[in-house]
């Protein structure tokens, strides 16, 4: 069977695969992740593929309906996302006029979280693949042709006699060993070089190590709309053998970013993993996400295996609203983990959130002092951004704090994160100026500017992707917002 995994047209360079999906301040384009990986899945099937990233090929609608129409496909899982959720729906219905006998089925978060919003007034969706599509995507295709048999699919939702059937959901995909590669998907069906990742040497490749989440974030997207909370890991040995794959396919990598974060949830299997690496000699960079309760003879593990930056999510400064937004972490844990992981010589990018119940500007300032505090090599700053499906939506819905038309307000019209949430203590506007007055405040210090300078004078690979994202990024840092 024909079959078409497709990332619409909406906005040039848009990540719709982020956990926050947007046009990113620092170029950076997220790989089509989870189409990626069900293709895996269907290929292993031997249907007939093709992956379509109209964002990343900078693809127009009218190019991109002709290649829809020159394949012809029998079904089209479209990606979705709350930002761009309109645009999706506008385009599979030009889609369903030019091709109606092709089925189309949305997959993503929006979809997932929205299926009574889209189902039935959108005519023209077949179907609607909740949550982990993987294996939906592929019993659907072996029954496509038989409606009859509709009812048996797990996972799905469609319209029968002008009724929404939400059919059971599936069960989660235990073994993760199961899955093929996803860098066999983008030797195959993607050109790596159409990706780029602020803090990951370019060219990179992507790729996930776990699914599922214990913890508790009440903003996430990921556990509560798409994966769960049951943690889900690759055995090491999985793991292993695909960046074995990736240095003998994709010579042109030094560097690749194992992006769940839940990596390091499993620290035997971590360690398990790096003496695979490093008995093996394997040389191969890696960048990960990581919680704060990483261990420190872990991270020594990690460094000599290849790790050499780790992403944190500190979020805030305050144990307050540490508490409020569910985090399970504690600023002792964080400060320990920090100075941890300086001393495994292990770089740290910083991630922080504001917006959360209980912030003022109080807070916010706190958070500051905070990330200058700690020994980051680099820093983000957002404010809450709050979809459909996670407790946080519910949170702001119920006490009428989004400020928004429609779901188009989720981005500004450069495509970048727009804050539609205003509280009793701050408003949205207030919330975006502070992140642009932190980053200024964090980046533009004489200590860190002497420290990113060392960097670039003292490595090529550092020196190419500091340059390459600051010619995007410093329109954004030297944006003046309020004084603060």
């Amino acid at each position: 069977m024909k079959i078409l995994l497709l990332n619409p047209p909406f906005l040039n360079k848009y990540s719709k695969s982020s956990r926050s999906p947007a046009v990113n301040k620092s170029g950076t384009i997220y790989f089509p992740l989870w189409l990626s990986y069900a293709a895996g899945v269907l290929d292993k099937e031997g249907h007939e593929l093709k992956i379509i990233d109209a964002s990343a090929k900078c693809l127009s609608k009218d190019d991109t309906l002709n290649r829809i129409k020159k394949f012809r496909p029998e079904l089209i899982a479209i990606d979705t996302s709350t930002p761009s959720i309109n645009s999706d729906l506008k385009f599979a219905k030009t889609i369903k006029e030019v091709l109606p006998e092709t089925k189309i089925c949305l997959v993503g978060t929006h979809a997932s979280a929205c299926v009574d919003e889209i189902l039935p007034e959108s005519y023209f969706v077949d179907f609607i693949a909740r949550r982990e599509y993987d294996f939906t995507l592929r019993e659907l295709a072996e029954k496509l042709n038989n409606p009859e048999q509709y009812g048996e699919i797990a996972g799905i939702s469609y319209v029968a006699a002008g009724k929404v059937v939400n059919n059971p959901d599936r069960e989660y995909i235990q073994n993760l060993d199961e899955l093929p590669f996803v860098s066999e998907v983008y030797k195959k069906y993607l050109d790596i070089k159409d990706y780029f990742y602020a803090h990951v040497s370019y060219p990179t490749v992507s790729i996930f190590a776990s699914r599922g989440c214990p913890s508790r974030c009440f903003y996430c997207m990921y556990s509560q709309v798409m994966f769960g909370k049951r943690y889900r890991r690759r055995s090491a040995k999985s793991l292993f053998d695909e960046c074995v794959y990736i240095t003998q396919n994709f010579p042109e990598v030094k560097e690749i970013l194992i992006d769940d974060d839940n990596f390091v949830v499993d620290q035997d299997n971590v360690k398990d993993f790096c003496r695979l690496m490093i008995d093996n000699r394997v040389k191969l960079k890696w960048i990960v996400q990581v919680r704060v309760t990483l261990q420190y003879d872990t991270m020594v593990l990690m460094k000599k295996a290849g790790c050499k930056l780790i992403v944190a999510g500190y979020e805030s400064g305050n144990q307050q609203i540490l508490d409020n937004m569910h985090k399970g972490i504690t600023l002792e844990q964080s400060l320990k983990f920090n100075e941890n992981a300086k001393k495994a010589k292990l770089r740290v990018h910083g991630c922080f959130m504001v917006g959360n119940p209980g912030e003022t500007k109080k807070t916010m300032l706190e958070t500051l002092e905070f990330a200058k505090e700690l020994r980051l090599d680099t820093a983000q700053f957002f404010p809450l951004m709050v979809y459909p499906g996670t407790e946080a939506y519910d949170w702001a819905k119920r006490n009428d704090y989004i400020e928004a038309a429609n779901y188009n307000n989720w981005l500004t019209d450069e495509g970048l994160h727009n804050c539609v949430l205003t509280t009793s203590e701050i408003s949205s506007k207030e919330l975006v100026d502070f992140c642009d007055y932190a980053r200024r405040k964090f980046y533009l210090r004489p200590k860190f500017l002497f420290m990113k300078l060392g960097e670039v004078l003292t490595s090529p690979e550092d020196a190419k992707k500091t340059i390459k994202a600051y010619k995007t990024f410093r329109k954004y840092l030297f944006r003046r917002g309020m004084a603060w």
